[in-house]
């Protein structure tokens, strides 16, 4: 544990399901820890606050005694932080971190800091759901709604299960890819309708089906199921920002996952690759390094 405490910047990254949270003092990491996801446009205030109480005072407090006192700047990038919450949440880590500068922007803009920096480019999220924006190097100058995965978000893991399921159930997939998927996964058809249709959550369930495609790619079929999709994402999600001069630059498990098919779809299209992180916080980190941010 820590004796001397140095002033000390705590960076996050928050979706639905978890929070990373990094502690650092001049671009080096102090410490790192998870907590449960914080989302606020769906939590409430009371829910927010007994998370950073109960779950990240008590993990930091494993690394130093003084935390709270010691960390002069917090900020915060999450899904859910739309421009209306931005206050709240801002004041929810202030009351938490009395000492702090506390700032609180949208998972958006963190991947675009994570994989363009100061530089000039698109950035955009591939996980469950889908999302991107122009980026001029200090803030998001454009974004294509996604829409979610019923009107939109091509190129997400959950449009991908919509895609696999209907083209291995319409024939259009060899049929010992069905017995395959049924012996791995144990569904029937009968059993996705269910869990599409008459349950909870259904984008996470098609996302879901994302490490089976994964598994059988070298089913020509099915890799171009895969091309497919990121063909679809690039035209309707990048292509309307008009610059395919600049490098696209990605996050999330879909694009890290699938980076060679990523790519084939880019030069299909014709964009370029730029930086591919699996989550944004290493990106961050670094963007952050400069005492001026």
């Amino acid at each position: 544990m820590l004796t001397f405490v140095p002033p000390m910047k705590l960076i996050a990254d928050s979706g639905s399901t978890k929070t990373d949270w990094v502690l650092t003092h001049e671009g080096r990491v102090v410490a790192t820890c998870q907590t449960q996801g914080i989302n606020p446009f769906h939590q409430s205030e009371d829910d927010i606050t007994a998370i950073l109480r109960q779950e990240l005072i008590p993990a930091l407090r494993q690394t130093m005694d003084s935390v709270q006192s010691s960390i002069f700047k917090v900020v915060f990038y999450g899904s859910g932080v739309r421009p209306e919450v931005v206050p709240r949440m801002a004041a929810l880590l202030r009351a938490v971190f009395p000492h702090a500068d506390a700032e609180a922007h949208s998972d958006l803009l963190g991947a675009a800091r994570a994989v363009c920096g100061r530089r000039e480019g698109v950035a955009c999220i591939l996980g469950t759901g889908a999302n991107s924006c122009l980026y001029d190097g200090r803030t998001i100058v454009g974004n294509t709604p996604s829409l979610g995965y019923i009107l939109g978000d091509e190129g997400s893991g959950a449009v991908l299960g919509i895609r696999f399921l209907n083209a291995l159930y319409k024939g259009f997939m060899p049929r010992s890819l069905v017995a395959d998927f049924e012996g791995d996964s144990g569904y029937t058809l009968a059993d996705v309708i269910d869990r599409v249709y008459r349950r909870p959550l259904a984008n996470r369930f098609l996302a879901s089906l994302s490490p089976f495609i994964a598994r059988h790619l070298d089913e020509p079929a099915l890799w171009q199921l895969v091309v497919d999709n990121f063909r679809g994402f690039f035209r309707r999600n990048v292509a309307p920002y008009g610059r395919p001069d600049l490098p696209i630059g990605f996050v999330g498990s879909m694009a890290y996952h699938y980076a060679a098919a990523l790519r084939e779809a880019a030069a299909a299209e014709g964009f370029t690759v730029g930086q591919t992180m699996k989550s944004p916080i290493d990106g961050l980190i670094a963007y952050h390094q400069s005492n001026t941010e």
